[in-house]
């Protein structure tokens, strides 16, 4: 009976820890089809948005075309301006490339753009992956 208690006790704590985590799924991308990938958002304990991004199969950059030089991660918060999260570098077999942030405004939209220098301030370039449906 003890145990039936504990694994239903943890089975809990682990659907009510998934439904305070807010997954959003990249849209397949006709520039870059392979690429698949996810963006997963938690609120620490100073209440700031701590932004996972987690992608396969990216292609890259220079393989593109026109060749680009980088791939950038951007978010759009609720006052919808555009704030640049960081870089990603495709790298192995399976071309896979992750960035850890975090920020103080909850992202609605993360997307990932190819640009030719990675200083840009504002998305330029072509949008490879976006979580907007």
């Amino acid at each position: 009976m003890k145990t039936i208690t504990n694994a239903v006790t943890m089975l809990f704590m682990v659907i009510a820890f998934n439904a305070c985590t807010p997954k959003m799924t990249f849209v397949t991308s006709a520039i870059v089809p392979a690429a698949t990938g996810a963006v997963n958002v938690k609120k620490d304990k100073n209440k700031n948005y701590v932004i996972h991004v987690n992608v396969q199969n990216l292609a890259e950059p220079n393989n593109l075309n026109p060749s680009k030089s980088t791939y950038l991660v951007w978010m759009e918060s609720s006052e919808n301006s555009s704030k640049k999260l960081g870089q990603l570098m495709p790298t192995g077999k399976t071309l896979k490339a992750t960035l850890t942030t975090s920020t103080i405004n909850e992202p609605r939209t993360v997307f990932i753009t190819a640009e030719d220098r990675v200083d840009v301030q504002y998305p330029a370039g072509q949008v490879i992956l976006t979580t907007r449906r």
